[in-house]
């Protein structure tokens, strides 16, 4: 494959699993240029090892892979550096006169929660929220299908939890 036809079906790969980067970098961060900041990151790797992928897994599997490599590692870097909270939208106070707002609200919530899980608890959820069956999740993450099932259970129960904290301001 020459480096147009390469270049090509990078772009096609990108473009048709461009919300996988999205969610990994929403997942991992609030403010929107580190976002993008992520997502540039993960396209460089993603642009690195496109040459070496040889189709063993599905496309989206080896997507999330790296994505999620990146972005932790990212934090890690970025965590080292500064130890400063930013603020996210859920500190404000916002209308909730409708059926949009309250979705809203919920869907917040659930990042809020999401946000508040170890490196490995988001990747694994992040994957399961994303209707990944345990053997992708398994594939991707790198341990057993009987692992996976386990540490979701105990993720959700987790969750519940923050959840139910958040919900009663504790």
């Amino acid at each position: 494959m020459n480096e147009d036809q390469l270049k090509s079906k990078f772009i096609e790969l990108i473009e048709a699993n461009q919300g996988i980067l999205h969610k990994v970098a929403h997942m991992y961060c609030s403010d929107t240029e580190e976002k993008s900041d992520i997502v540039q990151d993960i396209l460089v790797q993603l642009w690195t090892a496109f040459p070496k992928f040889r189709g063993d897994s599905k496309v989206s599997s080896w997507i999330y892979r790296i994505a999620l490599n990146t972005a932790i590692n990212r934090i890690r870097k970025v965590s080292k550096k500064s130890k400063t909270q930013k603020l996210d939208i859920t500190h404000f106070n916002l209308q909730d006169d409708n059926e949009y707002n309250e979705k809203e609200q919920l869907k917040q919530l659930v990042q809020k929660a999401v946000s508040r899980l170890n490196k490995a608890e988001k990747a694994l959820i992040i994957l399961y929220m994303n209707d990944y069956q345990y053997n992708e999740i398994s594939e991707i993450i790198g341990i057993t299908q009987s692992n996976v099932g386990v540490k979701i259970n105990r993720i959700k129960k987790k969750l519940k939890i923050i959840i139910n904290r958040l919900q009663n301001g504790i």
